[in-house]
């Protein structure tokens, strides 16, 4: 098994967990529970899929990941007294699915030949969406949309792929630091509070 297959395991049970634990804390039921463990997964790598005209997209074609989700998920569910903080657990799950993905969907826009600008787009969308769905599901504003940083550093990590792809730095290497990069902007930014500025409109008197 490649690096690569491994990363897509692991950044697949992190989003599932992540999932998971946003839907048992929104007090969802079992079938809620699954269903937002699904789409954090499989969300982003759905649309990057079919915006690159890759149907049936990758779910469909290996039901490996749909065993995956439901273990990752059953796992959380049996494990969620263990987690008990359930605030840093979603965090550090959807940090390490942010990070994996975003490599994945960058990854996924190199093979079949597109302009570095749209793999950078192709990874944030691969990391992002997933989640944005699981925060719309769950009745929440999306965390790409808060001032928190969030698709800037899914940017950040795509970019700095596409930089060591461009110096030939081998795979392997490549997965790790832009994965590395992802998860410390994220847990930097969050640790000194630091994010994006708000703008907003003057109320009228």
């Amino acid at each position: 098994m490649s690096i690569f297959n491994l990363l897509d395991i692991l950044g697949t049970a992190a989003f599932a967990i992540s999932g998971a634990l946003a839907a048992m804390n929104r007090r969802l039921d079992l079938f809620g529970i699954f269903i937002i463990a699904f789409v954090t997964s499989i969300g982003g790598g759905t649309l990057r899929d079919v915006l690159i005209g890759n149907t049936p997209v990758t779910w469909m074609e290996n039901t490996i990941y749909l065993y995956l989700i439901g273990t990752a998920t059953a796992l959380a569910i049996i494990f969620r007294n263990k987690l008990n903080y359930l605030k840093k657990s979603l965090f550090l799950f959807d940090t390490i699915g942010l990070g994996i993905f975003t490599i994945i969907g960058v990854e996924t826009g190199l093979r079949v030949n597109l302009s570095p600008i749209v793999c950078v787009a192709l990874g944030t969308t691969t990391g992002c969406f997933g989640g944005v769905i699981r925060d719309i599901l769950c009745n929440e504003i999306p965390v790409i949309f808060r001032k928190e940083i969030y698709a800037t550093a899914s940017i950040a990590g795509g970019i700095a792929y596409m930089i060591l792809y461009t110096f030939s730095i081998e795979e392997n290497i490549s997965y790790i630091i832009t994965t590395g990069i992802v998860i410390a902007i994220r847990l930097l930014v969050v640790t000194y509070k630091v994010s994006l500025p708000i703008f907003t409109l003057k109320q009228k008197q």
